[in-house]
């Protein structure tokens, strides 16, 4: 097993700038705001040859209401997850009473810890230190995390302590099934996450934009991998000012280009309003299997889930693959099911065509429905071969396709979809038109009738001259 590090202190300590460095990555959100972090986030960082896992956590001040309270909780998770902790502490503001109250906190759990003076750029750093020494911690490092100043060493010395990782070359099964949770803000992302996994791993509360970063969680289930990505939801453009919130829809968008499956979720006290229609359209644009999950369906009445029914019937026509699931995220009802719809649309969005298929499911609905004639000569489809994968994409060549009308290519995906059994994946089909073997010759004809015609006009010239001479 990797050592598993848990990075905690008050609110904008660089935790997140410390999560970064170490995972080599942009994973976490950073800003010039307290409390932006509020789920544990997991990433894989690497010393040299030595890996690790490295958990940043949210705020914890001592004196948490409302949804910091909730924020305190993922971070207590964390230091009890972990092997080791690092507790960072920023060294332009001093010691706070918060910092004595977690060192006090992490003693009561008799949890290995080691103290973390941060932002120590551009002060002396013995000064900087000084103050801490009153915690009575002996381990103590001082870093600048924003520039990796200190952090090398730091981790080099907290890794004796665990015995060296080998890493396996060898293959470690089948990947997960990436299943992005996505929609407006409160509609219940979270709460479905949650309810997902089992146990209370993302911060819910009833205020929107409680979720500002992509939550990645790796999990199995019936011996099947998955890693869910909790997202922040995304409003209309024009409703979004904070700079935080922009980032945020930002990582929602990269996370449905990451996964392999989108789950959108809507709200049914609602009902279908047009930013989840834009939503759908960018699931769709991205080619990613889609599962629709209408969320809170047990608190409207009967008469209101018939309208819903007929608005999603007669507004998702363009996305009748996707099944669409009637849910309570809060009490469970109907998110079993969502499982069978995510698994399906995995498999038919992955799923290795063959070309000796493809082509017999082409010749039929050719036979049964004829292309159009354009310019009085009709198209010719060959044959057709896979191209990709998430999703499926097929490649047929043939002769004047880039003529074919949108209604013809309709009914291509209608037939290939039913052929093939898809369930839950957009489809996409490229025509390419093949090069005329004939084209070169002909060209090559058309320069020897221009010669020849030439030839045959000087000789005509010629003959001409001749009989005038006789004449005279």
């Amino acid at each position: 097993m990797l050592p598993v590090i848990a990075l905690v202190g008050r609110p904008n300590v660089g935790k997140s700038t410390l999560f970064n460095q170490l995972t080599r990555s942009r994973d976490a959100l950073v800003a010039n705001y307290s409390g932006l972090t509020r789920d544990r986030k997991y990433g894989e960082g690497r010393i040299g040859t030595r890996p690790f896992v490295v958990i940043d956590t949210g705020g914890i001040s001592g004196d948490e209401s409302g949804i910091d309270s909730r924020m305190a909780g993922q971070s207590l998770a964390a230091i009890e997850e972990a092997d080791a902790v690092l507790m960072l502490v920023d060294a332009r503001e001093g010691l706070n009473p918060a910092d004595v109250s977690l060192a006090r906190h992490l003693r009561q759990r008799n949890k290995a810890f080691h103290l973390v003076v941060n932002k120590i750029d551009g002060v002396n750093e013995d000064i900087a230190t000084s103050d801490f020494y009153a915690l009575g911690i002996e381990s103590m490092y001082a870093i600048a995390a924003s520039h990796g100043r200190g952090i090398k060493a730091m981790i080099d010395d907290l890794l004796l302590a665990f015995p060296d990782t080998e890493e396996s070359d060898e293959d470690e099964g089948p990947r997960s099934t990436r299943v992005a949770v996505v929609g407006r803000p409160n509609v219940g992302k979270s709460t479905l996450v949650n309810r997902l996994l089992g146990e209370e791993r993302v911060v819910v509360f009833d205020q929107p934009g409680t979720t500002r970063d992509s939550i990645y969680i790796d999990y199995e289930r019936n011996e099947t991998r998955y890693t869910l990505i909790d997202t922040a939801g995304v409003r209309r453009r024009k409703n979004v000012r904070e700079t935080v919130e922009k980032f945020s829809i930002v990582k929602t968008l990269k996370a449905i280009d990451d996964a392999h499956v989108v789950v959108l979720v809507m709200d049914a006290q609602e009902g279908l309003v047009d930013q989840d229609m834009h939503l759908l359209g960018h699931c769709i644009e991205a080619g990613r299997g889609l599962v629709l999950a209408v969320n809170k369906w047990d608190g409207i009445e009967a008469e209101q889930r018939n309208h819903i029914k007929t608005e999603l019937k007669r507004r998702l026509q363009f996305a009748e693959f996707a099944d669409t699931h009637f849910i309570s995220a809060l009490h469970g009802t109907g998110v079993g099911h969502l499982y069978k719809s995510i698994d399906a649309a995995y498999q038919s969005a992955t799923r290795k065509l063959s070309t000796n298929a493809l082509t017999r499911i082409l010749e039929g609905a050719v036979h049964d429905h004829q292309p159009p004639m354009i310019n009085g000569r009709r198209i010719k489809m060959r044959y057709a071969h896979a191209g990709g994968q998430n999703p499926p994409l097929i490649v047929v060549h043939g002769n004047q396709t880039g003529k074919v009308s949108a209604s013809y290519q309709r009914y291509l995906e209608k037939v290939f979809r039913r052929e093939l059994k898809l369930e839950g994946t957009p489809l996409r089909i490229e025509f390419r038109t093949g090069d005329n073997p004939y084209a070169e010759k002909r060209e090559n004809m058309t320069q020897r009738q221009i010669v020849r015609k030439r030839q045959l006009a000087a000789h005509s010239g010629k003959d001409k001259s001749k009989g005038k001479r006789r004449d005279k």
